[in-house]
């Protein structure tokens, strides 16, 4: 699939997003933290320990994006995105992938934004992060006995 052609991004408006994105990790760690501890069931034994570990690693990507919007002259959101909750073990598992997928793709689109811009840093950075996301999309995909989604391009 081809990518789609942008218009040049600004300085302000990769902010922006990257704000968003860190609103994301909010979200994904304040989920990682609740559903590790509420999964019931012996088959979500080790989901659950995985996901404590997920929520440590969104942690240091939420660092690791605060300092990037601060270095380009940003202020970092403190508000988290809403969290999605259930009794259910599987729709829980459900709400975590689709939240990795949807990351992926922004963290794929921030990427050509930064090199657009020349923050190659940045794209190291971001690169790195998916690296993990893609790994957590693959644990919840095997918990839930799927095969990863397709990440949209955007």
């Amino acid at each position: 699939m081809a990518r789609k052609t942008q218009t040049a991004i600004t300085r302000k408006e990769l902010i922006r997003l990257l704000n968003e994105d860190l609103a994301r990790e909010y979200q994904s760690i304040i989920a990682y933290v609740n559903y590790s501890q509420v999964l019931k069931g012996a088959q979500y034994m080790n989901i659950a320990r995985e996901l404590e570990l997920h929520a440590s690693e969104e942690l240091d990507h939420a660092i690791k994006i605060a300092k990037q919007i601060d270095y380009l002259g940003g202020m970092p959101t403190v508000v988290a995105k809403p969290v999605k909750t259930s009794q259910k073990a599987e729709q829980m598992l459900r709400f975590d992938l689709d939240n990795e997928i949807e990351t992926i793709a922004n963290y794929r689109q921030r990427i050509r934004q930064a090199e657009d811009l020349g923050e190659f840093a940045l794209c190291e950075i971001l690169r790195e992060i998916s690296i993990q996301e893609q790994e957590h999309a693959i644990d919840l995909a095997t918990a839930l006995g799927i095969e990863v989604p397709e990440i949209p391009n955007l």
